[in-house]
């Protein structure tokens, strides 16, 4: 009997501790897009955190309240160790990590160096590399739109005396620099792409119809949120409630 009652008080506790890991609330890293900063997510962030959930927001080295790091010597390899770093020494496992446009570079690349601290992995209409590739193969720079100083492509949608925060130079070589993917565990990392496309305009339309369509490909789950490019602003009600979905499933 007194074995018996061991065992039980065994199970029980094993339940409850299962219990209790299932309850944990989810930790989020969000990684912000080109010419951004961790300052565009901060609704989101709010949003998540009623919820319970963890958020980390790295801004990436020249960019945000980072931009007086600004520098030509600023890569790709640069923005992916602000981002691993983040991950080790805050000594974050088990996460769901979120790349918005130009940080599905990044993101891509983390999931590579560290795939056994992401429980999951979700693109907001962001690029989706594979090997070699870089953001030039998909987003080629036109000098008659954008100008190039001191190594950062400058934002023409920003005011010149915008004071902070807004968006800021984005580091050139961060453009050209090929990703380099080498650990195919992080194919098995489960991976969502949520695909923004604004009111009255068709998927197929959208300037991002190239990545959404490679995540259909990798047969990844693909949403469709009605939004512009960034709905962390337009939408960020509906942008959380479909993390959380995610989350959850």
């Amino acid at each position: 009997m007194r074995i018996f009652k061991t065992m039980m008080l065994f199970i029980s506790l094993c339940l409850f501790c299962f219990s209790q890991a299932q309850q944990q609330p989810a930790v989020y890293v969000i990684v912000h897009g080109a010419w951004g900063g961790s300052w565009a997510f901060k609704e989101v962030d709010q949003l998540l955190s009623a919820t319970g959930s963890t958020v980390y927001r790295p801004s990436l080295t020249g960019q945000g309240e980072r931009v007086h790091l600004a520098d030509e010597s600023i890569g790709l390899e640069t923005h992916i160790m602000d981002v691993v770093n983040t991950l080790r020494y805050e000594e974050l496992e088990n996460i769901i990590l979120v790349g918005h446009s130009y940080g599905g570079m990044v993101v891509t690349a983390v999931a590579d160096r560290l795939p056994e601290r992401i429980k999951k992995l979700v693109y907001l209409d962001a690029f989706v590399p594979e090997n070699n590739e870089n953001v030039n193969d998909f987003f080629v720079i036109d000098p008659k739109k954008f100008n190039i100083v001191d190594g950062g492509i400058v934002p023409p949608w920003v005011p010149k005396d915008q004071l902070p925060p807004s968006d800021v130079p984005h580091p050139y070589k961060t453009f050209t620099d090929p990703i380099v993917l080498k650990n195919p565990k992080r194919l098995e990392i489960e991976t969502h792409y949520i695909h923004t496309v604004e009111k009255g305009k068709t998927p197929e339309t959208d300037d991002f119809i190239l990545h959404a369509n490679r995540a259909k490909e990798k047969n990844w789950p693909v949403y469709v949120l009605e939004a512009d490019h960034n709905p962390q602003w337009s939408a960020p009600k509906a942008f959380t409630e479909l993390l959380k979905k995610i989350e959850h499933q």
